[in-house]
């Protein structure tokens, strides 16, 4: 086996083999394996120059014309009434994508069987027997196993996880919508999608109110979850409080309840037929549309209700272990010199808590910012507010993008929208992160 060193010399740079390589490498560059059968390791030549022969018969066949038609995305359009059978832009885009990943995966083992062809002429340089196949296959159920294991795994995510994200990404620059979708051929129209979203009279208005409301109920939401989670397990923690395991059961009976069953629980309960509609009406009231379409601030408020009920007992779960772990000597230290019960709590117990879960509060944070289900299970779908195109006053920016996609057709407007949420919250996510104590000190409480 080539030592570390040597091999980290050799395979630093693409630009070193280049340099060094002789005309056996060079062999293999022209066609896979060559260089192998030259150094008579016959097994591996057979194996690359199989890999090379199936990706050649794969792009003769498959692969050009799908990467052709990824760039076109057709040119003949269908004519149900002529009997003519055209494109498909959409199997094209996604054949296109997948072409590109084969591409990818081929492009990978080419540059192993230069890598390799290289490694032999280092080793006979240094007077050494070039690695066999069998050598190969014992270290990669040794040493190198991580990739053996990864492997099939890393397939299914290019092909499973990739593929639909990439289609996904290249929808936003399409002008797939309601009057273009197939039989009719798709075109590529550049950022002609975020143009529409960001400063066209029929969707920006919506955006920045949604967007607005977005970020206000993102950030309501995750302080009141965190901080009223933390205050129940501070309370739980309370020597002076008895049957701790007792109250903890209920919040973790709501936190066990599947969410959909508690949202329409909650939807009935504030509907005019719901028991607090009835108790109103019992009292000499009228009844209130708490979730009316009109009942804007009402139904915003419900939501964030509803969703502390969701989600306090996790919250609440996270700060108790971590409570669990603190140094009681800081306490004791901070009554001795007078501090007060909020003293102690903004001093000591807050900042390690935040400094423990930051990660976890940023995650708490996208996951608001993208909670789809809370107005969508509490008002329902399809709701059209006035002011609003396809969207009503409750909705998030990830129910917007439902209602247009799914419900609407507006396919290319709806990517551009994810991948703006997606930019929006990642640069959120990093720079409170990089911001925080967590990552500027982080040997702080070590």
């Amino acid at each position: 086996m080539t030592h570390p060193k040597v091999r980290k010399q050799h395979f630093k740079t693409v630009k070193e083999i280049v340099k060094r390589a002789n005309g056996k490498v060079v062999c293999s560059a022209c066609i896979m394996g060559l260089g192998q059968f030259l150094y008579r390791q016959w097994a591996k030549g057979i194996l690359y120059l199989l890999i090379q022969i199936a990706a050649i018969c794969f792009f003769v066949f498959v692969g050009a014309e799908a990467i052709a038609g990824f760039f076109t995305l057709g040119t003949i359009e269908s004519n149900a009434w002529y009997g003519i059978e055209g494109d498909n832009s959409v199997i094209m885009m996604l054949m296109g994508i997948l072409a590109f990943i084969v591409l990818a995966i081929y492009l990978y083992f080419y540059y192993a069987n230069i890598k390799d062809a290289y490694a032999m002429q280092c080793a006979v340089e240094q007077g050494k027997k070039p690695r066999t196949l069998k050598d190969e296959m014992r270290s990669m159920l040794d040493d190198k196993f991580y990739k053996t294991a990864l492997f099939v795994p890393i397939i299914g995510v290019c092909i499973f996880n990739v593929l639909p994200i990439v289609f996904m990404i290249l929808i936003a620059f399409t002008n797939y919508g309601p009057d273009v979708k197939p039989p009719v051929l798709i075109d590529w129209k550049g950022f002609e999608s975020f143009i529409k979203v960001l400063t066209l009279g029929q969707f920006a208005p919506t955006f920045f109110k949604i967007l607005l409301w977005n970020i206000v109920w993102a950030v309501l939401s995750t302080a009141l979850n965190y901080f009223c989670g933390l205050g129940i397990a501070l309370l739980y923690n309370k020597k002076c409080v008895r049957g701790k395991a007792f109250w903890r059961m209920f919040p973790i009976l709501a936190y066990a309840v599947p969410g959909f069953i508690t949202l329409l629980g909650f939807k009935f309960m504030f509907s005019y037929g719901g028991p607090i509609n009835q108790m109103i009406v019992e009292a000499g009231g009228k009844a209130i549309g708490f979730l009316d379409l009109d009942a804007k601030w009402s139904a915003r408020g419900i939501g964030l209700v509803v969703n502390c009920w969701l989600n306090i007992p996790s919250s609440m779960l996270l700060a108790t272990g971590i409570l669990s772990n603190m140094n009681r000597d800081l306490y004791e230290a901070a009554k001795i010199d007078g501090a007060s019960a909020f003293k102690q709590f903004t001093a000591i117990t807050l900042p390690f808590v935040v400094f423990a879960t930051t990660p976890i509060l940023i995650s708490q944070f996208i996951a608001n910012f993208n909670n789809f289900g809370i107005f969508y299970f509490l008002r329902g779908g399809g709701l059209i507010a006035d002011g609003y195109f396809l969207a009503s006053d409750t909705d998030l920016l990830i129910n917007w993008l439902y209602n247009l996609s799914i419900s609407n057709d507006y396919y290319s407007i709806g990517a551009a929208i994810s991948i703006i949420i997606f930019l929006f919250t990642s640069a959120v996510s990093l720079a409170v992160y990089v911001l925080s104590p967590s990552y500027r000190q982080e040997d702080t409480y070590q």
